[in-house]
């Protein structure tokens, strides 16, 4: 019994979500250019349930590149009234749009001129009438079965808020280089990680030129430890790469001899590069796809920067 009853909850908030596909127009289009033209913050309200609906989507627009903040309704009116200001827009939840605490607010909106967005599930009410763009959020029904507990309600107007801040990322040009700046930690953090944040450069990378001799080679590759060497010009620019496997191979080929021979008679050139900004995820996936162990980093004119191992990697947990 309990799972046909999650299954039709489920299928209701769905359905409310999907009901709100057909009202995405002219209302929408505006609400996106009233938080564009935003020079301060969106200051996002909401009373009970509703509120904390408010809370994610204030969140979302934050980390997303939209400043803001959410206001508790009731505490506005004992003093948080002073965290609206000039600049900022009024974005309120209400499903019935006659939530007195929200209703409260309007008047000193007004006094400031912020402009009000209001998601409700009556156009007819209050809130809607006085907004100046008012999104229907309305729903057939609860998933609640006594059509008392704000369930598909809260889904449709979270939904509608995350509607809203995707389409400004949009119109922003917001770039997952933006993302990474706002969400340095945690294991999302980690997964945004440069390959320079992760990379061995400096005196760390091992580093011989062409005419470096291959016993020496193997002692830059022994002291550096990362299993390889890069080959490069008088100018730091790559020519070519040495690897263990490189030298495996050509030690069951030439034998000893190998030692008498250069780094550039035994270099694989033009080897597989990337760049210092690329994300260290994009590193990761491209040398389990290509089954190699590392990467020479190298910038635009080809100098070399650094090396990125497959095993510092996989010390970051990103994965």
């Amino acid at each position: 019994m309990s799972r046909d009853t999650a299954r039709k909850v489920l299928e209701i908030e769905a359905q409310a979500i999907l009901g709100l596909v057909d009202r995405i127009g002219e209302a929408y289009d505006r609400a996106l250019e009233v938080l564009l033209a935003c020079t301060g913050r969106v200051v996002v309200s909401g009373m009970g349930k509703s509120g904390l609906i408010g809370q994610k989507i204030s969140a979302t627009l934050s980390s997303t590149g939209t400043p803001s903040l959410y206001l508790h309704p009731a505490e506005a009116t004992h003093g948080d009234l002073g965290r609206i200001v000039k600049g900022d827009v009024l974005l309120a939840v209400s499903y019935s749009g006659e939530t007195d605490e929200i209703l409260a607010l309007i008047a000193w909106t007004r006094r400031l001129g912020a402009p009000l967005i209001a998601l409700t599930g009556n156009p007819r009410s209050a809130l809607a009438q006085t907004a100046d763009v008012h999104l229907d959020v309305s729903i057939p029904k609860e998933a609640c079965p006594f059509g008392l507990a704000p369930t598909a309600s809260t889904t449709a107007a979270l939904a509608m808020g995350d509607a809203l801040a995707m389409g400004l990322l949009e119109r922003r040009g917001f770039t997952i280089e933006d993302f990474a700046v706002l969400h340095p930690g945690g294991r999302l953090g980690k997964k945004l990680l440069r390959v320079e944040d992760v990379m061995h450069a400096g005196d760390q990378a091992p580093r011989v030129r062409p005419h470096t001799a291959m016993k020496d080679v193997l002692f830059e590759m022994t002291k550096k430890r990362l299993g390889m060497t890069t080959v490069v010009d008088d100018q730091g620019r790559l020519l070519g790469m040495i690897s263990d496997g490189d030298l495996r191979r050509l030690m069951e080929k030439d034998g000893y001899a190998l030692l008498d021979r250069t780094a550039e008679q035994c270099m694989t050139p033009r080897p597989l590069t990337i760049r210092r900004r690329e994300l260290a995820t994009a590193a990761l996936a491209l040398l389990e796809e290509r089954k190699i162990t590392s990467l020479p980093v190298v910038d635009e004119a080809g100098v070399v920067g650094g090396v990125v191992h497959l095993h510092d990697l996989w010390k970051t947990e990103m994965i």
